[in-house]
C-alpha cells in the first residue's frame, strides 16, 4: 500500500502540469482576421456617456437629435459592426487578406458565400484611424446592402464620427434606404 501513495502523488503532479500547459496554449491562439467585435467593444467603453449628434434619414425624411449614449445604446448603434466580425469557424479561408503600410483589408473570395463582403481597416501609425465594412445579402425575392464606417480622432483615438447606410429591396417594392450619421460631441 505504501508503494501506491508516491505514484498517486506523482500522477497528480503530472496531471497538474499538463492542465497548465493546455491552458497556456489556449491563451496563445490568435484570431485569423481583424478582431472587429473586440475593437468595437473596446471603443464603446471609451465613449460611454458621451454626447452624440445624430442624423437619421429614412426614405428621405431626416431627424436630428443630440443625446448621451450609454454602453447599451452604443452596442445597439454599432451592432452592425459587431455582427460583421468574421472570426468564426465558418469564415476561415473565406477571405483574402491584403496588408500594406497603412491598411488591412479582408475581402470575401470570389465564389465564396458570405454576407460580409469586406472589412477595411486604415491605420495612422500603429493606431486604427478608420474601419469600413460592406455587408450584402441577395436572393430571388430580397436584397440588402449595408455600408458602414467608423472614423477615429487621431489625437484622442476615440470614435470621432460614423455612418451606417442600408438599402433594402423586396421584390415588386421600391427600395428602402436608411442612413445614420453620428458625431461625438467633445
Amino acid at each position: 500500500m505504501r508503494h501506491f501513495k508516491p505514484f498517486g502523488i506523482l500522477f497528480l503532479v503530472v496531471l497538474g502540469l499538463f492542465s497548465c500547459a493546455q491552458e497556456s496554449s489556449n491563451s496563445l491562439e490568435t484570431s485569423p482576421y481583424f478582431d472587429l467585435k473586440g475593437f468595437i467593444n473596446e471603443k464603446i467603453q471609451e465613449v460611454d456617456g458621451m454626447q452624440v449628434r445624430k442624423i437619421s434619414r429614412i426614405q428621405g425624411e431626416e431627424q436630428k437629435v443630440e443625446l448621451a449614449y450609454s454602453i447599451l445604446d452604443w452596442k445597439q448603434e454599432f451592432s452592425t459592426f459587431a455582427e460583421a466580425d468574421i472570426n468564426n469557424p465558418s469564415s476561415i479561408q473565406s477571405y483574402e487578406t491584403i496588408t500594406s503600410k497603412d491598411r488591412l483589408t479582408h475581402e470575401l473570395l470570389p465564389d465564396t458565400k458570405g454576407k460580409v463582403k469586406y472589412i477595411k481597416v486604415s491605420y495612422t501609425g500603429d493606431q486604427v484611424s478608420r474601419v469600413s465594412i460592406k455587408i450584402a445579402d441577395d436572393n430571388l425575392f430580397y436584397s440588402t446592402t449595408t455600408l458602414a464606417e467608423i472614423y477615429m480622432n487621431n489625437a484622442t483615438h476615440l470614435i470621432d464620427h460614423y455612418s451606417i447606410e442600408t438599402t433594402q429591396k423586396i421584390w415588386f417594392l421600391d427600395p428602402n434606404n436608411m442612413k445614420i450619421q453620428g458625431a461625438i460631441v467633445q
